[in-house]
């Protein structure tokens, strides 16, 4: 086996620093700040500044918790594995499964998202052509190397920080010097002109706040990564601990820079803040510019979701908890089986556009709703049962510590706990709380089969 192997099956481990950097932007940086953002302003406000900050505690938490566990045992598994080893098989299975699909469905959501946005410059084009081409190339990039994947997602997530922070500098432009806005610096009194700093009330914030959570979806893909990183040791907590201070930048302070410009009762849910700077600033073709930014941002993230669905799978068939082909691995040292399983039921996702409605197409999307919380919970709960065995002396403590642990762990749980509540409150996001126990359900009964399986074996 060369140097570059994983010990984990033939694995490859040639993500370099700067992937791995970039690929924990990218996951933390999504449609949702792009799009999405306006409709979170509209239910908090200018509040809503408030929830970024305390939810990038929180992801920085579980981050760090996830860290310490990865740099205890770098596997391409990660949490799965980690949820087998101090939870139970049963803990493992469950994630691992629910990670899959969350990522399946994610998945199936951006490439009809890619068709859309692809039909803004070619009207005529049927959306399921671009929503296939787009799959079929990000498919053969996951499958000729993990280093081809890494350097796409990096050039992916350069795109989306190098937009970001223009937005910013610009903004800082109009804010203090007038420019784009007849000369009249805006300063920063929107923030509070209009209903004050918390407009809509505690209500507002914690409405909106399972919309900035799930914004985060993908910062866990680091994890995922670990197994295939070139020098885990440093790369892994290095991208760790910049997850706070990226979310304070790119989420926080584009935001801010946003609402100051713009009197937040104004912005429009159906047209991206970012646009209106843009515009503002007399650049042009903004929506043109920013369609791209968010084109790309739906390809970072079915690239993401092939590559991180295909080793999930990898690891489940590793685990006996899948039909064991999937362990097989190329002369590339890519789990070529298990990605393209992964791709074809992606592929179910341009067919879904046609043949299913809307609305129950939102019953499946739903369990990536399910599919984040569960994945987190684990990761924080599988902490607690690490953090315990380190203090009982059965296995030695990694370098790389999660902060104020186990008082830190019942936080974040209680937090993520307060998040899945809140579901309930909103008609879009409710219908998680139907569909999530019937995933489970259904994840039960596959366990009790595998497991019987096993058992004769």
């Amino acid at each position: 086996m060369s140097k570059k192997q994983n010990s984990q099956h033939g694995l490859s481990r040639e993500l370099k620093s700067r992937h791995i950097e970039l690929i924990a932007i990218g996951g933390a940086i999504g449609v949702g700040l792009f799009l999405g953002s306006a409709t979170a302003i509209k239910t908090a406000g200018p509040a809503i500044l408030i929830n970024y900050i305390v939810a990038g505690m929180i992801i920085f938490l579980i981050m760090r918790a996830l860290g310490e566990l990865v740099m205890y045992k770098p596997v391409s598994g990660s949490f799965s594995t980690y949820a087998t080893e101090f939870i139970g098989e049963w803990a493992g299975f469950f994630t691992g499964w629910t990670y899959w699909f969350m990522w399946i469905v994610i998945g199936m959501a951006e490439i009809t998202a890619i068709g859309k946005y692809v039909h803004l410059w070619f009207p005529k084009v049927a959306n399921w052509i671009p929503a296939l081409i787009s799959l079929i190339v990000i498919y053969i990039i996951n499958m000729i190397a993990v280093k081809v994947f890494g350097e796409v997602e990096f050039w992916f997530a350069l795109i989306k920080v190098v937009t970001i922070v223009v937005l910013i500098l610009l903004g800082l432009l109009i804010i203090f010097t007038g420019i784009g806005n007849h000369g009249h610096a805006t300063g920063f009194s929107n923030l509070w002109s209009h209903g004050g700093f918390v407009p809509n009330g505690i209500s507002g914030l914690l409405l909106s706040l399972q919309m900035v959570m799930f914004a985060f979806i993908g910062v866990e893909l680091i994890g995922i990564t670990a197994g295939e990183a070139k020098d885990p040791d440093k790369t892994i907590p290095k991208a760790v601990d910049s997850v706070i201070w990226r979310i304070l930048i790119f989420y926080v302070g584009s935001l801010a820079v946003i609402m100051a410009i713009y009197p937040w009762v104004g912005l429009d849910e159906n047209v991206s803040p970012f646009v209106l700077t843009f515009e503002k600033v007399g650049i042009p073709g903004a929506a043109m510019i920013i369609n791209m930014v968010v084109l790309t941002a739906a390809l970072s993230s079915c690239n993401s979701g092939i590559f991180s669905s295909g080793r999930m799978l990898f690891n489940l068939s590793n685990l006996a908890q899948a039909p064991q082909g999937f362990q097989k691995v190329n002369d590339r040292s890519v789990p070529g089986r298990a990605i393209t399983i992964s791709t074809l039921f992606l592929l179910i996702g341009v067919a879904l556009n046609y043949f299913i409605p809307k609305q129950a197409f939102a019953y499946i999307t739903s369990i990536g709703t399910v599919g984040a919380v569960w994945t987190w919970m684990i990761i924080m709960f599988t902490h607690l049962k690490y953090h315990q065995q380190v203090k009982a002396g059965k296995i030695k403590r990694s370098h790389f510590q999660m902060p104020g642990a186990p008082v830190t762990n019942w936080i974040v749980i209680l937090f993520l706990a307060l998040v899945i509540v809140l579901l309930a409150f909103n008609d879009e996001t409710r219908i998680a709380l139907y569909v999530g126990p019937i995933w489970f359900i259904i994840l039960t009964i596959g366990y009790q089969i595998v497991k019987k399986r096993k058992h004769k074996a």
